[in-house]
C-alpha cells in the first residue's frame, strides 16, 4: 500500500482475517474506503473470498516479531483479531506474548490506532477471578492500552451470527434438546449483540480522535438469561417451546462435557464458553454511540439477530454464493472461513457420476426429471413417499410438471418446486412435501474437458428440532438405492445407455 493513492482512505492492518469476525470485518472496511492489508499464517486460506483481489495479503504470525513489523508498515489503523482460545491449556500465555509483540510493533511502526475486540467482563468481579478464557481476553486489553499507541477495546457478550462459537452453542443445544436439564448457569444475565453491530463498531473504530484511548461495553437492547434466550431461538427458528430444568449439581466444568457431547462445538471451545457463562456480563455504559452513532434500526434486537443469522440455511447452506464474485448480501451471512460446525445442523448426500456423452446431452436429461419421465431410481420408493406425503395433507407427486422438457424457476415439479436454474448447469430444487425440516435437491451437469461430462448430485436436509434429525437417520439408509441409482441411472440416459429401463424412471401417481 502506497501512501500516493490519491483519495484512498485509512490503511488497515487486519489480523485473523481466515476467522469469523476478521473475514466479515475485511469487505465492510473496503466498503467504507479503506484500503487492507491482511497478516494471515496461511494466506491459501484467502483466497476464495471475493475480496481476495481487494487487498493485500502478508503471510506471518503475531507472535513472530518480524512478520508483524513487516505487516504494521504505511498502517494508520491495526485490527487485533486473533486469541489463542481453544489451542491448549497455555493459551494465555500465548495471548499475551502476541498481544505485547502486536503493541510493540505497532508503536515502533507510527501506527496511529489500535482497534481490539474482546469479552465483556462482568461488574464487581475481580480479574483474577473470572475464567481464563474472559481474564485473557481483559489481559490483552490491558497490553493494547498500555501499548502507548491510542487504542479502542471494544468488549461484547455473546455475539449473534451464524458462525460465533456462543451462537452455535446456543443454536445447537436448543434445536437437539426439547427437554434440557440444565445447569444453572441458564439463569446468568447477558446482554448479546448482532455481529452486525460489533462490525459497525469496529469499522467506525477507525475514524475515533486520537485522544481517545479506552474500553467499550458493547451490547444489543435485550438483557436476557441463557434460558430466555434458549426459548426465544426456539420460538424464531419454529420449534416448540423447549422445556428447561435447571439443576444446581451441574457445574460449568460438567456443563462443558454435556455441552461436548450434544453439540459438535470442539470441546476446547465450549468449555471456556461454558465456563465464562457463570458470570453476568451486562453493559455498563454506551458510550460508543458517542463516536459510532447508530442508525434506525440499530442496535438490533436479539429476535431479529437470530432472523438474520438463521439465513445461513435459506440463503449460504444450499447455494453457490460462497464461491460466487459478489459479495454477501449482509455481513451477517456465513463466509467459507466459518467452521465446519457452524450454521446449525445440515445433513447431505454427495453422488457423482462420469457420463459418456457431452454436457448438454446430459443437461437435457437433468431438465427432463419428474412429471412423466420419472425420477430415474425405485420407483415404489419414490411412489410411497408420495402417498405418505399425501396421508398427511401434503403435495404428493400428483402435481406432474408444467412443461415435459424445460423448466423455469418456481415451477412445482411433483413434491418439488424450482427455486434456481442456471441453464446447462445447475437444477435445484425446495422439496414441498411434509418434512420435519427444509430440504433440496441440487443437480449439476459438468464438463470433464474431454469431451465428456460429469454429473453431481447433492440431497441437503435441515432438521427441525429432534424430529428431524429422527428422520434424516431413518431414511438415509435408502440413500443408496434411491439417491446412488438416480445417479447412476441419469449418467446412463445421458449416454444412451439400453440399461436405463423404462420401468426404472416411471412415474407412479
Amino acid at each position: 500500500m502506497s501512501g500516493d493513492e490519491a483519495g484512498a482512505g485509512p490503511r488497515c492492518l487486519v489480523t485473523g482475517a481466515t476467522g469469523y469476525i476478521g473475514g466479515r470485518l475485511v469487505p465492510e472496511l473496503l466498503a467504507a474506503g479503506h484500503r487492507v492489508r491482511c497478516l494471515a499464517r496461511s494466506p491459501g486460506k484467502l483466497r476464495d473470498h471475493p475480496w481476495a483481489g481487494d487487498v493485500e495479503v502478508v503471510r506471518g504470525d503475531v507472535t513472530d516479531a518480524a512478520s508483524v513489523a513487516t505487516a504494521m508498515r504505511d498502517v494508520d489503523v491495526a485490527y487485533y483479531l486473533v486469541h489463542a482460545l481453544g489451542t491448549g491449556r497455555d493459551f494465555e500465555r500465548t495471548d499475551s506474548r502476541a498481544a505485547t509483540v502486536f503493541g510493540e510493533a505497532a508503536r515502533a511502526a507510527g501506527v496511529r490506532r489500535l482497534v481490539y475486540l474482546g469479552g465483556l467482563t462482568p461488574a464487581g468481579v475481580p480479574e483474577h477471578a473470572l475464567s481464563p478464557h474472559l481474564r485473557s481476553r481483559a489481559e490483552v486489553g490491558h497490553i493494547l492500552l498500555g501499548s502507548g499507541v491510542p487504542a479502542t477495546v471494544l468488549r461484547a457478550a455473546v455475539i449473534i451470527g451464524s458462525g460465533s462459537a456462543s451462537f452455535e452453542m446456543l443454536r445447537y443445544l436448543t434445536e437437539r434438546l426439547p427437554v434440557m436439564v440444565t445447569p444453572s448457569w441458564v439463569r446468568t444475565r447477558i446482554q448479546p449483540v448482532a455481529v452486525r453491530d460489533v462490525l459497525r463498531a469496529l469499522v467506525g473504530s477507525a475514524g475515533m480522535p486520537d485522544d481517545v484511548s479506552r474500553t467499550f461495553d458493547l451490547g444489543g437492547p435485550d438483557v436476557l438469561t441463557y434460558r430466555d434466550m434458549m426459548i426465544r431461538y426456539a420460538a424464531v427458528a419454529g420449534l416448540p417451546r423447549r422445556v428447561i430444568l435447571p439443576v444446581p449439581v451441574l457445574t460449568p466444568r460438567l456443563s462443558s462435557y454435556w455441552v461436548g457431547l450434544v453439540t459438535p462445538v470442539p470441546a476446547s471451545l465450549a468449555r471456556p464458553l461454558t465456563e465464562s457463562l457463570r458470570h453476568e456480563v451486562v453493559c455498563r455504559e454506551r458510550d460508543i454511540a458517542r463516536y459510532v452513532p447508530s442508525p434506525p434500526g440499530h442496535p438490533v434486537g436479539f429476535d431479529e439477530a437470530v432472523r438474520l443469522a438463521l439465513r445461513r440455511v435459506r440463503e449460504a447452506g444450499v447455494s453457490t454464493r460462497w464461491s460466487s464474485a459478489s459479495v454477501p448480501g449482509a455481513p451477517s451471512d456465513p463466509l467459507p472461513t466459518d467452521p465446519a460446525w457452524a450454521g446449525g445442523s445440515l445433513y447431505a448426500d454427495h453422488r457423482e457420476a462420469r457420463v459418456d456423452a457431452p454436457v448438454d446431452a446430459l443437461w437435457r436429461v437433468i431438465e427432463g426429471v419428474g412429471g412423466e419421465n420419472g425420477w430415474y431410481s425405485f420407483p415404489l420408493a419414490w411412489a410411497l413417499r408420495g402417498w405418505l406425503d399425501r396421508l398427511v395433507g401434503g403435495v404428493g407427486l400428483r402435481r406432474g410438471r408444467r412443461d415435459a422438457q424445460r423448466l423455469r424457476a418456481g415451477d412445482s415439479l411433483d413434491f418439488w418446486r424450482v427455486e434456481e436454474i442456471e441453464p446447462g448447469r445447475l437444477l435445484r430444487l425446495r422439496a414441498e412435501m411434509r418434512l420435519p425440516g427444509l430440504a433440496w435437491l441440487e443437480m449439476y451437469a459438468e464438463p470433464d474437458g474431454t469431451g465428456r461430462s460429469r454429473y453431481r448430485q447433492r440431497a441437503l436436509f435441515h432438521p427441525r428440532g429432534l424430529l428431524g434429525h429422527a428422520y434424516w437417520w431413518s431414511v438415509s439408509p435408502f440413500h443408496a438405492v434411491v439417491f446412488g441409482g438416480m445417479a447412476r441411472n441419469i449418467a446412463r440416459a445421458a449416454a444412451g445407455d439400453p440399461l436405463t429401463r423404462t420401468e426404472e424412471r416411471a412415474p407412479v401417481r
